[in-house]
């Protein structure tokens, strides 16, 4: 049974699945069991649904006390896209994606979206848990960038980055653990830009796996940048790199 934008009950969440339909979370009551949730764990986990186990309070909360059965799922308010569809799809000479670790904040996810669509970003790459939900808050601040650029959910961040640098992709974690500044780096190519959350970085495992590591300069006092902020100024040095040099004109004699 749907209400708004809520599926509850074990029996309605697994049509829904198998329906097809995109979900953004599920919420198990803790200690669930028994043979049809079964079946509903095993279709998370064929389709990478993003899930939680809460106290029976906050399914309550969610589905104003109707009969959830211990499970109540979140409508996804937009569909995602398969990562390697996405790439084997894309013709462009230069495909410019984006991961996104530990992003939390819903408006920095949502002002992230803007500006990538804005800047030419062929996909958004996120984590199947632990990432900001795409709600109403978060389409939103991306003033409907969310509905125009594809958005990939995967299982494991790492597993796409080795996927993209098996398709030729370089991966550049942006990030203040360098030398080298977002200005010295090579972007004219095919790139994907990792971008971390305000408080903990890139994690230490994709700091590992990136190609090239780069920082945006700070010459105040502060020490980091939000991160919506970050990740524009090093899009649109993308931006600037990928653009043809104009043509000066001469000065008369």
């Amino acid at each position: 049974m749907q209400q708004n934008e809520t599926v509850f009950g074990i029996r309605a969440i697994i049509e829904a699945i198998n329906a097809g339909q995109s979900l953004e979370k599920i919420y198990i009551q803790k200690g669930l069991s028994g043979h049809l949730f079964s079946e509903l764990n095993t279709l998370i986990k064929k389709n990478s649904i993003s899930s939680s186990h809460v106290p029976i309070e906050k399914l309550n909360h969610l589905s104003k006390h109707q009969n959830h059965q211990g499970v109540v799922a979140k409508i996804s308010a937009i569909d995602f896209y398969d990562l390697e569809e996405i790439i084997a799809t894309n013709k462009k000479e230069n495909p410019l994606y984006l991961l996104l670790d530990q992003i939390t904040d819903v408006r920095n996810f949502g002002a992230i979206l803007r500006t990538a669509e804005c800047t030419g970003v062929d996909a958004i790459i996120i984590p199947n848990q632990g990432s900001a939900p795409l709600n109403a808050d978060a389409i939103k601040t991306s003033a409907g960038a969310a509905f125009k650029i594809p958005i990939c959910k995967v299982n494991h961040l790492l597993d796409a980055i080795y996927y993209l640098q098996a398709e030729g992709i370089q991966i550049v974690a942006i990030t203040e653990k360098t030398n080298e500044t977002i200005y010295q780096t090579e972007l004219n190519k095919p790139t994907a830009l990792i971008m971390g959350s305000e408080h903990k970085g890139i994690s230490g495992s994709m700091l590992k796996l990136a190609d090239v590591k780069a920082k945006l300069p700070l010459l105040g006092d502060i020490a980091s940048l939000n991160v919506s902020v970050a990740c524009g100024v090093a899009l649109y040095e993308v931006v600037r790199q990928r653009q043809p040099i104009p043509t000066l004109p001469k000065g008369k004699d």
